[in-house]
């Protein structure tokens, strides 16, 4: 049986509300299970944090590697971080304000049961933006129980939420907290960028590009574009590749190029099967050779 873990967190909220850009409601989709797969336990001093961003007129969750401040409980530091810090990637935003009361505790039946203090929630939003924004939580908090093993990636786990310790509340004024709930396959983004990440460093030489996508029978296209400091990027490679696994299945992929000192952007994105880029299914991050 798993133990139990319990943290409090006490930063105070700065007691604001915000607006959120509306976004459309989510759909009930006859999505595999396997479109929202666990992370995967890793030795890491990164913890698993997932935003919210725009895909042309779709709304999805997409994920970044953070740094796990301290020893502290890593579910309740994934939270804090999407709470009350800002995503590495400008494109990417939380609704969630930090709140002055955190905890969060696994039971040994792969229950993560999250109890935060109201004030997390002053921001106006419609409905879809708010199902998307207790999906960011319940993915980030069961990405971080995942991947610092602390429950079992092969078994079901789903999140309660608690609002000053009481079911029934009404987050954002637009979803029922208070059951068990799972990861929804509809919401995650058809596929992202993992490595390199916003705004990082990497040595000049050969780069790697890693990603993933929900669908590994699409092909996905990627393309090079070095910035020259005006608001035009120039094109510079271009190219095809496939994520590993399964049609219909979520997968990784992996391309490579060779490049020199500067600022460059990288953008990949779904192909349809008349080669067609899906302008819903595209990321892009910038990132620097030194």
């Amino acid at each position: 049986m798993l133990a139990v873990f319990l943290l409090t967190g006490c930063i105070a909220n700065s007691g604001t509300s915000q607006s959120v850009p509306s976004s459309p409601t989510v759909s009930v989709q006859d999505a595999p299970a396997s479109n929202a797969p666990l992370e995967t336990t890793q030795a890491s001093t990164k913890i698993p944090v997932y935003w919210i961003g725009r895909s042309k007129d779709e709304v999805y969750l997409y994920r970044e590697f953070r740094d796990l401040p301290g020893d502290g409980n890593p579910v309740t530091s994934a939270l804090r971080i999407m709470m009350s810090q800002k995503p590495l990637d400008h494109d990417l935003f939380t609704p969630w304000q930090s709140p002055a009361n955190l905890a969060t505790s696994i039971s040994g039946k792969n229950v993560i049961t999250v109890d935060l203090s109201k004030d997390a929630f002053n921001s106006n939003l419609d409905p879809g933006m708010a199902q998307r924004a207790v999906q960011q939580l319940v993915y980030t908090a069961t990405a971080a129980a995942s991947s610092s093993g602390l429950i079992n990636s092969g078994q079901q786990i789903q999140v309660v939420i608690l609002v000053d310790g009481h079911k029934d509340y009404m987050a954002f004024g637009q979803v029922k907290l208070g059951d068990p709930m799972d990861r929804d396959p509809a919401v995650v983004a058809p596929l992202w960028i993992i490595d390199p990440q916003e705004d990082t460093t990497v040595p000049a030489g050969l780069v790697k590009f890693n990603g993933r996508s929900t669908d590994s029978s699409k092909p996905i296209t990627w393309q090079l574009l070095q910035d020259n400091g005006t608001s035009d990027k120039t094109s510079l490679l271009t190219g095809q590749t496939k994520a590993n696994g399964d049609a219909g299945q979520y997968g990784l992929f992996t391309f490579s190029a060779t490049l020199k000192r500067g600022k460059y952007e990288v953008r990949v994105s779904r192909v349809d099967g008349s080669g067609a880029t899906i302008e819903t299914s595209t990321d892009t991050k910038l990132f620097t050779v030194g």
